[in-house]
């Protein structure tokens, strides 16, 4: 049986944390937490549970995961972020998996709290991510925030468990919105630095698009009202962003 680390990255999650360290306390054969600097109970909780508890500040979504990784002690990694946790049946499925562990990284599903409703659409589910993994074999990519780990060419026998991530993303329209500025601030400067271009038809019908695929062709409007606002904010979300990357092409990299 493979010895397994959970690693989780966290900065003032007291709502989350220990939801998320309960839900694989019975999979973990140690829990590695990497904090950038939180100031609310996130430490003291962590400290409860026993966990390795590491402090760096934060410089990307995809660094700040590479570098947790590091301080485990174990090559087998469950990756989380601190307002997921397991359901039970994908509980099982990593303890099955730790018993045999086959492939070189498992992807599971993912199924996202809204405001107290579970998402089944909105291009929301199953939201398929690999979060198993043999670490020697892979490492964090993709464009801030939007951080995604890749197996390296030639290690790429993967599998997929049952079982979901239950994902609590947002407690209010106001977070949703938070999070909406903290994200885009991110992504345009992400864009900015790869040489990306914000042509103004982007504005007007990059949103438009986003909105037709999450409310319509992903079936949003079955999530009723839930669907209908994060088909709306997504919208938004893609105006702001493409609106802040002009912002900083023409102060050619100053924000305005």
């Amino acid at each position: 049986m493979v010895k397994l680390s959970v690693v989780i990255i966290a900065f003032n999650e007291e709502k989350n944390i220990e939801r998320c360290l309960l839900s694989v306390k019975e999979v973990a054969d140690e829990i590695v937490v990497l904090d950038s600097g939180s100031t609310d109970a996130t430490p003291a909780i962590c400290a409860r549970y026993g966990v390795k508890f590491f402090n760096h500040a934060f410089d990307g979504h995809i660094q700040q995961k590479n570098r947790a990784i590091t301080f485990a002690t174990h090559p087998h990694i469950l990756s989380l972020d601190a307002d997921e946790a397991l359901d039970a049946t994908l509980i099982a499925s990593i303890k099955a998996v730790k018993a045999n562990f086959k492939k070189d990284g498992y992807y599971m599903n993912r199924l996202t709290n809204y405001c107290g409703h579970w998402v089944k659409h909105c291009g929301w589910y199953p939201d398929t991510k690999l979060r198993l993994w043999d670490s020697t074999k892979g490492g964090w990519t993709g464009i801030n925030p939007h951080d995604k780990y890749e197996l390296f060419e030639g290690d790429k026998n993967t599998g997929h468990l049952t079982g979901d991530i239950l994902h609590y993303s947002y407690y209010s329209l106001q977070d949703h919105y938070k999070q909406v500025e903290y994200f885009t601030n991110i992504s345009a400067k992400a864009y900015f630095e790869k040489g990306k271009q914000a042509p103004w038809f982007k504005l007007l019908l990059n949103p438009i698009a986003k909105f037709v695929d999450h409310y319509l062709l992903r079936l949003g409007f079955l999530d009723g009202k839930a669907g209908f606002l994060i088909s709306k904010i997504s919208a938004y979300a893609t105006w702001l962003k493409y609106k802040k990357l002009r912002h900083l092409i023409a102060g050619k990299g100053a924000a305005k």
